[in-house]
């Protein structure tokens, strides 16, 4: 599964009120893990550079001026991104920008069915916060001392980092494990030794007693108790 991992700077918040993409940085991933393709670009605005965004991401307009204008570079930007997932953090942020510089030079937008917004799944995962991309590197010890300032692609390397580990890490791209079943029997495909079940259960080892303290401990319970669930599916089985 090819996904691209991406980040924008801007002008500043609203495209809407003439605000541009300064800068894209894309990563290349496939099932979650980064490929090491690329794709980074600095963008002329054709516009000035308000000091409050110059503060965020210490791109001024004079570093800008010589950099290509969004049209140079997007047919180059829309054949990296083919038709890949996009996964961005506030990624309807980024992706408000992106079609708006798209639609300004008649290009399709980019559709929001194929969003991954990482600070959406985030939130899930950790519902009281904090969740901002430095929050999240903190919690999946992620190094991120090279952040002093926004950098798309930057923010995007260590995004592509962070939504590797929100998905359950490397150990999703592994599949040595697998498995196959022939008579019962249960094989692995590296060649190794079949599994067989135990011919015999091990006996339980809770004495009579754990488990009178046990049934009188459930009992105690009342008849809404989850336990008396458990039993009833035991019993019909």
């Amino acid at each position: 599964m090819r996904e691209i991992v991406f980040d924008t700077e801007t002008t500043g918040l609203d495209p809407a009120t003439g605000d541009r993409v300064v800068e894209i940085g894309c990563v290349e991933c496939i099932n979650h893990v980064p490929t090491g393709e690329v794709f980074h670009v600095y963008i002329n605005p054709e516009r000035d550079m308000p000091e409050a965004a110059f503060k965020v991401h210490g791109l001024s307009s004079d570093f800008l001026r010589t950099k290509p204008v969004f049209a140079s570079i997007a047919e180059d930007f829309v054949k990296f991104v083919g038709d890949a997932k996009l996964v961005a953090h506030n990624a309807f942020f980024d992706l408000g920008f992106i079609n708006a510089e798209l639609s300004r030079l008649g290009y399709a937008p980019i559709d929001a069915s194929r969003i991954v917004d990482t600070l959406a799944l985030a939130r899930k995962k950790n519902p009281f916060g904090p969740n901002s991309l430095d929050a999240l590197c903190a919690r999946y010890g992620i190094d991120n001392s090279r952040r002093t300032k926004h950098g798309a692609l930057l923010d995007a390397e260590i995004l592509a980092e962070v939504y590797l580990e929100m998905m359950g890490g490397r150990q999703t791209g592994l599949d040595l494990a697998a498995e196959i079943v022939v008579a019962g029997v249960t094989t692995d495909t590296l060649g190794g030794s079949p599994s067989r079940a135990r011919p015999v259960a091990l006996p339980s080892r809770l004495t009579p007693a754990e488990m009178a303290a046990h049934a009188s401990f459930v009992a105690s319970l009342g008849e809404q108790a989850v336990w008396k669930n458990y039993i009833a599916d035991e019993a019909a089985q």
